[in-house]
């Protein structure tokens, strides 16, 4: 069984956009959270990491997104990272007996991102958890 993706909810205020997916994945919170969290892990499917202090507070760098700063973090559900190209927000909830959803935000100024960039992201993602290896689809 592999996951989900529901339609992205794009929105645009002035010249900030802000983008919304919920992502349901049959692998516990547990699972999930590795892909979210840690340097590896947002490697293997989202963009190269150079920093990441696994802290409210910490420094963090996404290669395609810029370096900032950890501005939410509850171990296991919440991630937010708020770097120069905006903020990305992980938000991790159990679905079902053993799944997990993942309700995405990432708000953003100008046009760098889209709705398609993203879920083709979440498309490896959830690749990367039907793998099992956590760290990528296998070559």
């Amino acid at each position: 069984m592999t996951g989900s993706i529901e339609q992205g909810i794009s929105q645009t205020h002035g010249n900030t956009h802000i983008l919304h997916f919920l992502v349901r994945f049959p692998r516990s919170m547990d699972a999930v959270w590795p892909c979210l969290a840690t340097p590896e892990g947002l490697t293997s499917w989202c963009t190269p990491v150079d920093t990441l202090e696994p802290r409210l507070g910490g420094e963090v760098d996404l290669r395609d997104f810029g370096s900032g700063q950890i501005t939410a973090w509850d171990v296991d559900r919440v991630a937010e990272y708020t770097v120069d190209g905006g903020r990305i927000r992980f938000h991790l909830e159990r679905d079902g007996e053993r799944g997990a959803a993942l309700r995405f935000t990432h708000e953003f100024q100008g046009e760098a991102e889209t709705e398609q960039r993203w879920r083709a992201r979440f498309e490896r993602l959830i690749e990367v958890l039907d793998d099992g290896s956590g760290k990528g689809p296998s070559a």
